[in-house]
């Protein structure tokens, strides 16, 4: 005979657990029953493990087999008594997993941009309100990629940012970046500069101080390599013609795309953009190497030296 579920009610084990934000729902399917615990586990994880929990690392629930663990779990875990007014709990109580739950069920696509960075932060700050944290940055840097490529001596100004977050936030910006060069080399550069512009932006478009890239062509105008040249300040950036003619013959390079950043915003070409895309042009031609563009990017957009017919010639 099977063992019926623990009553429900305000004086049941279900209240119990629900005091210290635990819940226990069965999950539909196979034979056996199986149950999910959900909420405010992590303080509990140790005891839930010994009596015979699994965690779920992609859900983020403990599953239990066979039988209802409800019992168990109320009589094992650390409960405060019940009280007739309710709990100083605080109010992010829950939070996470009501986040979590529309992220999934409503997509990602649909959360705004401090509840995505929430969900980041998740990962690594266990049991602190982020959401003040998460609008802080966004109105520090100005957008979601603004915090990406924020540098890490700007991100640790920040209360409960620690090394681990700085970590994640960087290999996620990482990740991004990756996708972008992996979709490049998928189809000839100079036939989706658009494409190139957009994972440009995504790259360095965020920045605060100004960089300088070049992306290495074959002869096909397929990309052999995107490669960070220099660094420099707020407002400008060296470029060695020489260094990028020796890294474009080590790669056997027959082209280039040159790409830095004005964090300003404005896209404008200055004297000195458009003199130092003339040095590396003389640079670069007499060994075969054919300079295709030069791309100024920023927050909102980009521009192209060679569209705007300001390439030189």
């Amino acid at each position: 005979m099977a063992k019926e579920d623990p009553p429900p009610g305000p004086n049941g084990p279900d209240a119990a657990l629900a005091r210290i934000g635990i819940s226990v729902e069965p999950l539909p399917g196979g034979e056996v029953g199986r149950f999910a615990v959900k909420g405010d586990t992590y303080p509990h994880r140790q005891a839930l493990q010994d009596l015979g929990g699994q965690w779920h690392k992609l859900e983020r629930y403990w599953i239990f087999e066979a039988e209802n663990p409800t019992e168990k779990l109320a009589a094992r875990l650390p409960i405060p008594a019940e009280t007739a007014e309710r709990p100083n709990r605080p109010h992010f109580w829950g939070h996470r997993e009501r986040l979590r739950r529309r992220a999934q069920e409503g997509g990602l696509g649909a959360l705004p941009d401090y509840e995505l960075l929430e969900l980041l932060l998740f990962a690594t700050i266990e049991r602190k309100d982020v959401k003040p944290l998460a609008k802080a940055l966004l109105e520090r840097f100005g957008s979601l990629g603004g915090v990406l490529a924020a540098r890490e001596e700007e991100l640790a100004g920040f209360e409960l940012v620690k090394f681990p977050t700085i970590v994640n936030l960087k290999a996620i910006a990482e990740a991004a970046a990756r996708l972008g060069r992996e979709e490049l080399k998928e189809r000839p550069i100079l036939n989706s500069i658009d494409k190139v512009a957009k994972h440009c932006r995504t790259v360095i478009g965020n920045s605060a101080i100004e960089q300088f890239r070049v992306l290495f062509l074959d002869q096909r105008h397929g990309l052999i390599q995107d490669e960070l040249q220099q660094t420099g300040t707020v407002n400008e950036v060296a470029a060695y013609p020489r260094q990028i003619v020796h890294r474009a013959l080590d790669l056997g390079a027959v082209g280039l795309v040159l790409v830095h950043n004005h964090p300003s915003g404005n896209l404008k070409p200055s004297t000195g953009d458009i003199e130092i895309t003339r040095e590396i042009m003389r640079a670069a031609e007499p060994l075969g190497i054919a300079l295709h563009d030069h791309l100024i990017v920023g927050p909102g957009g980009h521009i192209s030296l060679r569209q705007t017919g300001k390439l030189p010639r």
